[in-house]
């Protein structure tokens, strides 16, 4: 399989996040891309550099004053206080505020989400190499109708129109499906795997009946993103029935995780979608420091295999999936596994 990748995904190397009042050592830490670029590597996979499809592409899904601040916050940061050492926020803004600050101390509240996705000097630099990864995958998968894996790390689906959070910055799931639907045209359909709801892709293609969305999860009520990612989320007034939520039992193990994905398939079918990306999670996993699933290395192998089995041209965009002794075996089961079903 192809797999896209860059070495710039490691300039975004946080140390450290604040979780429930607690700073502690990040989940989200570079060392992630090393495993699994060695693991796809050892595999015999093969390994491609992403092309650089500048900004523009990301104005697709997001606004252009989130790609701004993005690209302009470490810059601007001595205006929150001089010598700071990342861009967090003290404030958020809340739906019911109505102006949009011109000051960056009240625009980092604005655009962050939470306080677990610092911004560093590179991070930008990172983001920027990511969602180059999540373009080159789909414009490979568009050139030859065919599937490939981009090794997108910062992760992507917690990414909103204009906002950052749970570690995600630019959401590159979405990115590669407006590029491949822009390229095929047709319906396109997001199937998220992760282990948490892809909150953000939901709010970006909430209203368009043209990608379709679906997220097997665990059940967020108590568990992040917490305030999406209910069965009753369907869609918004112009695109109603186009999103479906399979929230899962904590502890949901292989043969329920294989049933809510097999359902996702069958929704998307329903709907008639031409290309498919999968948001693929490996933090379902049983071993996963973060998970609350219990998803084993051959119940990935599997996932792939259905997957695969939709016949369609498919993106693979890497979302979740923190260290432990088994993440590289786990994306090379499920990696293998969609090879095996497209034979």
């Amino acid at each position: 399989m192809k797999v896209f990748h860059s070495e710039d995904s490691l300039l975004h190397a946080p140390d450290f996040y604040f979780r429930r009042g607690r700073r502690i050592e990040h989940l989200e830490r570079a060392e992630r891309y090393e495993v699994l670029h060695r693991a796809a590597k050892t595999a015999g996979h093969e390994m491609l550099a992403p092309a650089d499809f500048g900004t523009a592409p990301l104005q697709r899904v997001h606004s252009k004053r989130h790609i701004e601040f993005l690209a302009t916050a470490w810059a601007r940061r001595d205006e929150i206080e001089p010598g700071l050492d990342y861009v967090l926020p003290s404030h958020f803004a809340r739906a019911e505020m109505h102006r949009y600050p011109d000051g960056m101390i009240g625009r980092v509240g604005f655009h962050m989400a939470d306080l677990s996705t610092p911004l560093y000097q590179h991070s930008f630099d990172a983001v920027r190499a990511s969602a180059n990864v999540a373009l080159s995958t789909a414009e490979a998968v568009a050139a030859d109708r065919g599937h490939a894996y981009g090794l997108c790390r910062p992760p992507g689906h917690h990414a909103s129109t204009e906002s950052t959070g749970g570690f995600c910055f630019v959401n590159n799931a979405a990115v590669a499906a407006a590029h491949l639907q822009a390229k095929l045209g047709g319906k396109v359909a997001i199937i998220d795997i992760d282990v948490h709801h892809g909150n953000g892709t939901q709010i970006i293609f909430y209203d368009n009946p043209e990608v379709i969305t679906a997220s097997v999860h665990a059940d967020p009520a108590t568990f992040m993103p917490y305030y999406l990612g209910y069965g009753d989320e369907t869609g918004g007034q112009a695109a109603e029935g186009c999103n479906l939520n399979l929230p899962l039992t904590h502890g949901s193990d292989d043969a329920v995780w294989h049933k809510a994905i097999e359902r996702t398939m069958r929704f998307c079918a329903d709907h008639g979608v031409s290309s498919l990306v999968v948001a693929l999670g490996l933090d379902a996993s049983e071993h996963d420091p973060n998970g609350a699933l219990g998803v084993t290395t051959q119940g990935f192998r599997k996932a792939g295999q259905m997957l695969a089995g939709a016949g369609l041209p498919t993106a693979i965009i890497q979302e979740g999936g923190y260290l432990s002794e088994i993440l590289g075996e786990n994306l090379v089961a499920f990696l293998a596994g969609f090879d095996e079903a497209r034979r």
